[in-house]
């Protein structure tokens, strides 16, 4: 059984799900960050030996969650691609087949500094290519989480990571949504990527990512 999140904020309700993706339903909207694809493909091409199939396993998690929540639009907030490097064809067979499958969606890809180096998605896929910040509705949409006094920010790019540890000091250190007054971060949609350790203060409100769930962290106020 899921257990996702229902958050107000920016005078919108939003619901944060636990495959790091954030739904707008009063805009039929996903939001999702730094997918990185081509990550293990660009480690490949340096001579580490990894799998490269997280790609197809990240591609599977976003269909899945376009499905259950039916989103006529996708925003992915940075970072499409992690290197020119890891641009193979491979890569660009599983992107195209995932694409003719969701035709109907609408994306829409905020700039990253990793896409002004990787380049930018092939014409094929059909998403649109803008830089930030850029206005939907309530929202700013960026990469670099940067406060603005125009909207509430939704953002991408620090991979955030939030660590609790009890009174005996166990911890628990897991990938999160980190929410201020103004700007949200979310957590990396791509299963090979790293993540930054954040932290909070009274007015943050931070929900750590499990399997199956998200949780929000007890207020420190």
């Amino acid at each position: 059984m899921r257990t996702d999140v229902t958050l107000e904020w920016g005078g919108e309700t939003l619901t944060l799900l636990h495959e790091r993706a954030v739904w707008w339903a009063g805009e039929k909207t996903l939001f999702i960050a730094d997918p990185h694809f081509g990550k293990a493909a660009t480690f490949r091409f340096s001579g580490i030996p990894v799998p490269d199939t997280s790609h197809e396993d990240d591609l599977e998690r976003l269909s899945h969650i376009l499905k259950l929540t039916a989103a006529l639009r996708l925003v992915i907030l940075g970072d499409f691609f992690h290197a020119r490097a890891g641009r193979n064809e491979e890569m660009f067979k599983a992107l195209t087949a995932w694409r003719e499958r969701h035709a109907e969606i609408e994306i829409v890809l905020v700039e990253g500094n990793h896409d002004r180096h990787a380049g930018a998605p092939p014409e094929d896929l059909r998403i649109t290519c803008v830089k930030g910040p850029w206005r939907l509705g309530s929202f700013h949409c960026r990469h670099e989480p940067q406060e603005d006094v125009e909207a509430h920010v939704l953002a991408g790019h620090l991979h955030p990571a939030f660590r609790l540890s009890d009174r005996m000091g166990a911890s628990l250190r897991a990938p999160c949504f980190h929410f201020s007054t103004r700007v949200g971060i979310l957590p990396a949609f791509g299963s090979f990527t790293g993540t930054h350790s954040m932290s909070s203060t009274e007015k943050d409100r931070v929900f750590l990512v499990g399997p199956g769930s998200v949780m929000e962290v007890p207020s420190r106020g």
